[in-house]
């Protein structure tokens, strides 16, 4: 088979496949379909968060390689410590990322090395609240910990999604058998549906600085974040239906 005849032969496939799918378009854009109904609506399902993400860095500089990778490491040991006085096997940390690089003075001409600086990025996943707080009260008293953050999410996002999936199909059944009432119809089945879900998008908060936290604790006073609960975790869901009129 020449090219001329394949090239031929492939653009008749595609017409006979393109075919169903432009005809049900223009149907859609030429005007509505017979004794059926076009629906959107909005759902969402809101819930109280189960899981914490905390992150936070562990830095350490000194005037020499070894010096700053034996500070850090203590520095680690540290971290272990506080997480086995909560409860928590160390395992659960996880580190993000690891990086040895050189401290320059950019004032001067020549660039002069002044040291080198240790970071590792942590993130711990938490179930139970109430460790919060002593856990970032403990990384605020290490001085070689820095960038505390804090995000609430659920864990099984997979499944808040088909709620607010549910809860959106609900309304436009709700909507669609409205109008079939109103109109002396009776509403028949589902036809067809389209469906898109949202999921928020929470950057991390910084927890209180480090230094704030001391001087409330010294003052006996509350942490800024104290006795305030998680904010509530919405995802939302948008349906198209069509339905069928008896």
């Amino acid at each position: 088979m020449n090219i001329t005849r394949r090239l031929a032969t492939l653009t008749a496939l595609v017409a006979c496949i393109s075919v169903p799918f432009w005809l049900y378009a223009q149907d859609r854009s030429s005007g509505p379909l017979p004794n059926s109904i076009w629906v959107g609506a909005d759902g969402k399902y809101e819930a109280e968060p189960d899981t914490a993400l905390m992150q936070f860095n562990i830095s350490a500089q000194e005037d020499n390689l070894q010096a700053a990778t034996a500070r850090g490491s203590k520095a680690a040991d540290q971290v272990r410590q506080l997480l086995r006085t909560n409860g928590i096997d160390p395992k659960q940390a996880q580190i993000g990322s690891f990086s040895v690089q050189p401290v320059y003075d950019y004032k001067n001409p020549k660039r002069k090395l002044m040291g080198y600086r240790v970071e590792s990025n942590i993130t711990l996943k938490l179930k139970d609240f109430s460790k919060i707080g002593p856990i970032t009260q403990g990384l605020a008293d290490m001085d070689v910990t820095g960038n505390q953050s804090l995000t609430y999410s659920l864990d099984d996002m997979d499944a808040a999604k088909i709620k607010a999936v549910e809860d959106a199909l609900r309304r436009a059944h709700d909507e669609a058998n409205a109008v079939a009432k109103t109109s002396g119809r009776t509403l028949g089945e589902l036809s067809h549906a389209s469906v898109d879900t949202f999921e928020p998008i929470r950057s991390p908060r910084m927890m209180a600085a480090p230094m704030a936290m001391k001087a409330a604790d010294a003052m006996g006073t509350p942490a800024p974040t104290e006795d305030f609960g998680a904010q509530k975790i919405t995802v939302t869901a948008h349906v198209n239906a069509l339905y069928n009129l008896k």
